[in-house]
Order: C-alpha cells, then structure tokens, then sequence
C-alpha cells in the first residue's frame, strides 16, 4: 500500500533536517577510555602500568579490566586517594596490595610514597592514566597526576592520559594559589576552579614546566569526544567516597573551604557536601547528627547534633550549576559562630594555600569585595589556560 504524506509533513520534515543540520545532535560526551581505537594502538606490546581508581570506567568495566581482557600486558595498578575501588576515607592511609580481581599488585600512590620510585616503573613502557576528576584544586587527584608526570618524565616512561569530561569545566574562580604555601591540596599556581579537563591539566603542567627541575614528560591525551567547556556533564560514578552525587559534585567548589574549619560538611550523614552545621550554630529549624560510617569514619563532631544550612536541593532551587564560587555561606556561618577565635583550624590557610582569604574575613569584607580581589589573577590564569585547551 502506497502511503501519500501530506504537504504540511513534507515542510515539518524538511524543517526539522534543517534544524539538525544547522545545530547538530546533542551526543552523550565519550570520555577517552571510551575511544580504544585511539589509544590501543599504542600500547599493544607494551607493557604498562595503570593509575586508576573506580571511576576508571569504560562501559561497564574498569580500565583495568577491560585492557586486561585485550591481552595488554598490565604490570602493575597504581591508586590515588581512596584507593582502586575508591572505598576509602578522605586522607586514609592506603596499603600496598594486590587487586582481588586480577591479581595484580596495587600501589598507593598517597601519603608518604605520593611519587613512584623508579623500582616503581622498573620495566614499564608507557603508564596510563585515566581517573575522573571534579576540576577543583583541592582535589588531590591532579597532585597525583603531576608525580606520576614527574616520576615517567625522570625514568623515560611515556605518559598516556587519558581525558574525561570536567564536570566544573564551564567557569574559572577562586584566589589563585600561592606556591609559597604549596601542598598536596594546592601544588600549582591556579585558581580553586581551573575549568579544564585533567588531559588539559597535564599538557598545562607540562608546558608552564611545573615539574621539578622544568622536566618535561612524555605526555599524550586522548581527547573526549562531543565535549564542550559549555557541556554540562554529569558524573556516571561518584568520584570519592564522599561526594556522591551531582549536587555534591557542584557545591564542593563553594563549600570545601569548611574542611578547614570547626563546621561539619555532613561527613557521616547520608548527604556529605550537600550540608554544614555545628552544634553552635543557631537552629534555624535544620540539623543532622554525624556518625561514623564506611568511607566517613570518625567523622568531625561525630555524635553531636549541627545545626546549619541543607543544601540538599540547591539544583532544583538553581543555587548550581553557577559559574562562580558563593563565598556567601562561609561568611554567614562565621559570622553566626559565637567563637571567632575558634571557627578556623590550620588546615583553612592550607586550603585557600595562604592567610590572605581568612584574614579578608575576620575584616568583615563581603564575598563581592574578596571576589573583586581575585580578578587580576583570574584574568592572567585565563590567559595561561588558553594555550592548552583541547576543548574550545
């Protein structure tokens, strides 16, 4: 039977191709692990080494696996913070062992041995590495990445990374940090949110020569595909024990400065970076009770009932996605706590990598006024973050 379309359809049709053609498909971003044509060719016959965690994922397996189950020759698995599996408590000591799924041996790259010994690498053509990041310069996991540069660069190791979209990718804030007061929560003079995917992190630490000595590594990304610094990207896995979803994810920018302070950030609680509270802050009708739990074991101000702000729902309430970090809450819970003396612990100037933000607040400066004082080194940042853009 003949089917005869109508005129009208013929003009809806030729008006949607239209449409497509000038604006595109929206397609699901696909990070470089999801692109083995890419990267296979360079490592079959190689032997390698693997940084990875659980957010290491290609499909429905880890990185591991999946280059295990191809005949790569994997030596060896490196883990960040938390560990391969990623179960571990923030700042957990992480032993060396062996990976119950494949048998082969893991080793910590966290605390005291942060860099790979060269016995490390003893053997080891090209070491891969393909964790998510959140794109914030607390997060330890591009620390890790510039030792593992550092370690390949001195030993001759090629580095392959491979990228993954950054889920804060779409804004840059933050003072910048100050190298003076370099740690493993802040190795590199860069804002708090640097807005570039860690395969552009690593081409930047390359570049500007960040590696002891200006050594460069052998470094190459794998780039993502249909990724824009304006994609909105939501993570498949959570990234660490305590950041468990998107909202987590968007807020921690805003509200990790709390890690240095005496305010629980809900660690122990069902909604870890989604709230804060202390028992001194006033009730203003929400509270919730820490309490030791896996991936959050003894937890700050575990068993005592916090009173402070539930930001459970600050998607729906268009709080984030925000390009920009809101100072407004650490202001408030300061100026709410009835001991200013003790409101700070040391680990706040670690975080903010210097005194200039806790001194700009005991001042009483509004968060528009520190803001203001971040924008020359934002503006030079940019300039810096420009030549290594994969994304643009």
């Amino acid at each position: 039977m003949r089917v005869v379309m109508k005129p009208h359809f013929h003009l809806l049709l030729i008006l949607i191709l239209l449409t497509s053609a000038c604006y595109g498909v929206r397609k699901a971003p696909v990070p470089g692990a999801g692109r083995p044509y890419l990267y296979m060719p360079l490592i079959t016959g190689k032997t390698v080494a693997v940084v990875a965690n659980q957010t290491s994922m290609t499909g429905n397996m880890n990185i591991v696996d999946f280059l295990v189950s191809k005949g790569i020759d994997v030596k060896r698995i490196f883990a960040p913070e938390h560990g391969f599996r990623g179960a571990a408590d923030a700042g957990e000591s992480i032993s060396d062992g062996k990976d119950a799924v494949t048998g082969l041996p893991v080793i910590s790259l966290y605390g005291s041995h942060s860099k790979p010994f060269p016995k490390d690498l003893d053997g080891i053509e090209v070491v891969i590495f393909d964790i998510q990041d959140v794109g914030v310069r607390f997060y330890t996991y591009i620390s890790t990445l510039h030792y593992v540069m550092e370690a390949c660069a001195e030993n001759k190791v090629k580095c392959i990374v491979l990228d993954r979209p950054d889920p804060n990718g779409f804004y840059i804030d933050g003072n910048i940090a100050d190298t003076t007061f370099r740690s493993f929560v802040g190795m590199h003079p860069v804002p708090v949110v640097y807005g570039m995917t860690i395969g552009e992190y690593a081409m930047m630490i390359n570049g500007e020569k960040w590696l002891k000595g200006g050594v460069k590594c052998d470094l190459q990304v794998i780039k993502c595909k249909y990724y824009t610094h304006k994609t909105y990207y939501e993570l498949p896995v959570k990234p660490s024990p305590n950041l468990p979803n998107q909202t987590s994810v968007y807020l921690y920018p805003s509200i990790c400065f709390f890690e240095g302070t005496n305010i629980s950030l809900g660690r122990g609680t069902p909604f870890p970076f989604q709230v804060y509270g202390s028992p001194l802050l006033p009730d203003k009708g929400f509270s919730f009770t820490p309490v030791s739990v896996p991936g959050a074991k003894n937890p700050s101000l575990e068993g005592l009932k916090c009173y402070g702000k539930d930001l459970r729902d600050a998607i729906k309430e268009k709080l984030v996605p925000y390009r920009g970090i809101n100072l407004e809450w650490l202001i408030e819970a300061w100026q709410d706590y009835p001991q200013k003396d003790k409101f700070f612990t040391a680990y706040f100037d670690v975080l903010a990598c210097g005194p200039v933000l806790r001194e700009q607040i005991g001042k009483g400066m509004t968060a528009d006024q520190i803001k203001a004082s971040w924008r020359d080194g934002l503006d030079k940042f940019s300039k810096i973050r420009q030549k290594y853009l994969l994304y643009k």
